[in-house]
């Protein structure tokens, strides 16, 4: 089946200096997000997971490389055509508390990206249609002049993703939307995100640690670690047969509820995760990997070997 690609980063970079050196964040990274899926990002903390998030919807300039979307080259476009773009993308925090400004109701908070992109002038109909979308991302309307400390933590994160959606995007960076909710609360919110994805056609990138989560809602799964993409295919593909050893130290990390359903011979990953002031030579993953040889430790591995059915990893040996 023929993909359409709406977003694309080739060799993106992004370093940051810090006292006592520069922080590799981001490692000449290459993605392709396609139209309509869910593609989910994952990797322990530090990886440069929201990093990457932020470089694609160009909040933050990369150091080197290239952002694509929909055939644009985002790092050459003028400030006015990228204001107009970043009505088709839009991006949901991981802090439902600290991503609304406490000084403005919620009805001022989803209604203000129309006002910022002089949409809906008339006053009247901008509020109908904020009310409308709360009514719709399950918010009372008559809730209307409440304040975010008013409302719960879910209800808070229900208020960033019509936020996000109130300029009718076609891309949504979910940056880790439910790591701080309650169990129950995670399942409302994702389940009224796969609704809005289908209603509004929408295309996500979803950042999470939370791979249960991940294995719910994504069409495809990206794994990052320390910067840089180790491996990528369809959900159930990696779940089932990971080819990369991080990816699989990854998945025999999950733990499993059920006592009787628990792997005896689960391998756990050791050490401590590098540095990435100073990260290793060649492959990045090879200071914990029981399956490194020399070359390991002397050349960073090829570039993604295709691995058939688009399951790639970045690996000189890749698992059987």
């Amino acid at each position: 089946m023929e993909h359409e690609v709406m977003l694309q980063a080739q060799g993106l970079v992004k370093d940051f200096r810090v006292p006592g050196g520069v922080v590799s964040s981001v490692a000449g990274v290459d993605l392709e997000i396609y139209r309509g899926e869910t593609l989910a990002l994952v990797g322990e903390s530090g990886c440069g997971k929201s990093t990457l998030g932020r470089l694609l919807m160009r909040l933050i300039e990369p150091t080197a490389g290239k952002v694509i979307f929909d055939g644009v080259d985002l790092n050459s476009v003028s400030p006015a055509r990228m204001r107009a773009l970043r009505q088709r993308m839009q991006i949901i925090f991981q802090d439902p508390f600290s991503s609304l400004d406490p000084r403005m109701t919620v009805g001022q908070i989803i209604e203000e990206p129309l006002k910022i992109h002089r949409l809906c002038p008339d006053k009247k109909e901008r509020e109908a249609r904020v009310r409308a979308l709360m009514k719709r991302i399950g918010i009372r309307p008559e809730y209307y002049d409440r304040y975010p400390h008013q409302f719960s933590g879910g209800q808070r994160q229900r208020v960033g993703i019509a936020r996000a959606l109130a300029l009718k995007p076609e891309l949504v960076v979910c940056d880790e939307p439910v790591s701080a909710l309650d169990v129950s609360i995670q399942a409302q919110i994702l389940n009224l995100l796969q609704d809005l994805q289908q209603e509004f056609h929408l295309t996500y990138l979803f950042i999470s640690h939370d791979l249960s989560v991940v294995r719910y809602i994504s069409d495809r799964v990206c794994v990052m670690f320390l910067g840089r993409i180790c491996e990528i295919g369809d959900a159930e593909e990696v779940y089932s047969h990971p080819r990369h050893p991080y990816t699989k130290f990854l998945m025999d990390s999950v733990p499993l509820p059920d006592p009787d359903k628990r792997k005896e011979d689960k391998d756990l990953l050791t050490g401590e995760v590098p540095s990435p002031i100073a990260p290793p030579s060649g492959c990045r993953f090879h200071t914990r990997c029981p399956y490194a040889q020399d070359i390991c430790a002397q050349e960073p591995p090829p570039a993604f070997r295709d691995l058939g059915g688009g399951h790639g990893c970045a690996c000189h040996f890749p698992l059987d």
